[in-house]
């Protein structure tokens, strides 16, 4: 049994930052592939960050050069730096598998980036 917790957002300014935890349970961790997904108001998840089993890390264009996704297998986690933040990031953020699977999303932790 696999399972995810999301946790780490909040409420952040424009321009802020903030950190993004995911905490995961089962034996098998780290041979997956890892992202981070969003889904914004009224909108579908999207994927913005992937990192492989051995470190290899893809971003979706919007968020190159201001999020860094990262893992820790020994820990069963995974994590999102989220820098120079834009109301355009406002979403819930989910961690799951790449490609995911439906019965490992977890709660999400939300995301909102407004003066």
């Amino acid at each position: 049994q696999v399972q995810f917790v999301e946790s780490g957002g909040g409420l952040v300014q424009p321009g802020g930052s903030l950190r993004l935890s995911c905490a995961a349970s089962g034996s098998i961790f780290s041979i997956y592939a890892m992202g981070w997904f969003r889904q914004p108001p009224g909108k579908q998840h999207e994927l913005v960050a992937v990192i492989t089993s051995g470190g290899s890390t893809n971003y979706v264009d919007s968020v190159k050069g201001r999020f860094t996704i990262s893992r820790d297998n020994a820990k069963k986690a995974v994590f999102l730096q989220m820098n120079s933040l834009t109301p355009e990031d406002t979403a819930v953020y989910y961690c799951n598998t790449v490609p995911f699977r439906k019965s490992y999303w977890g709660k999400g932790t939300p995301v909102t980036v407004s003066s």
